[in-house]
């Protein structure tokens, strides 16, 4: 019922997981993460493959033994999809033998691509096609990208409805976290909130507290100059914000 794609950026060592589904809020249920590994638990989804394997890629567990692991505990493991990525960045996946087809995983080094229900294998082969193709895109718009690629060879057979794209980097909270719950076009939604990320939120995030630092940082200056900086761009550019947020006056 879903596909996704979760990897491990290169350049800059953030984790992230990008799922689409004709089922209802998918990114409350697929996606979990520690600070330097992730899982995504899928078909017949049980949470308890997320919650295990990420106790176990955080150990220190290789993503292959942490599957390996974390199968054992699932008598329901042939209809479960799972793939996952350990702090090395390797990857590993399995699809259940009774998992809805078209069902089936990629997984390599960085990255792994999976899904069930799916019009066909070219869903999965243009996910990973387009990932590795755009090295140079910066990593949520790689994701994003990744995901439309999937959804334009066919998608989810049963339709659309909803779609998340989670990135976490180092931290047990996420630096960025999109839903669109139930929506004719979700990973269309899902690209405009990116766009109203951009435009604030994510330069925001740069004050935000973290391990290293608790308080984070209280002087503004940098933030609110980047985004005037980019208000200015799009302006001279003729780009509208994507918000839809309202003003009151």
């Amino acid at each position: 019922m879903t596909f996704s794609i979760i990897a491990r950026d290169e350049i800059t060592g953030f984790y992230g997981i990008a799922v689409a589904s004709r089922f209802f809020a998918v990114g409350s249920v697929i996606p979990h993460f520690g600070r330097n590994c992730a899982v995504a638990s899928q078909a017949l989804v049980n949470p308890m493959w997320g919650i295990a394997g990420v106790q176990h890629l955080s150990s220190g567990m290789s993503a292959a033994d942490a599957l390996n692991t974390t199968k054992l505990l699932d008598n329901g493991q042939s209809q479960r999809q799972v793939h996952m990525i350990d702090q090395a960045g390797k990857t590993a996946a399995h699809t259940g033998t009774d998992c809805i087809g078209w069902a089936g995983h990629l997984a390599e080094d960085g990255v792994s691509v999976a899904g069930n229900m799916l019009e066909n294998e070219h869903v999965i082969m243009a996910m990973l096609q387009y990932y590795n193709d755009h090295k140079k895109t910066d990593f949520a718009s790689r994701m994003l990208g990744a995901m439309q690629a999937g959804e334009n060879a066919g998608g989810d057979k049963r339709g659309r409805q909803s779609a998340s794209l989670t990135i976490y980097r180092g931290e047990l909270f996420p630096w960025l976290d999109l839903r669109s719950d139930d929506h004719d076009a979700p990973l269309d939604e899902i690209e405009r909130l990116l766009a109203v990320a951009q435009e604030r939120f994510i330069h925001f995030t740069e004050l935000m507290g973290h391990t290293n630092h608790f308080s984070g940082k209280a002087d503004r200056t940098e933030i609110d100059a980047a985004i005037k900086k980019g208000n200015e761009e799009r302006h001279k550019n003729g780009i509208k914000s994507a918000s839809r947020a309202t003003t009151k006056t």
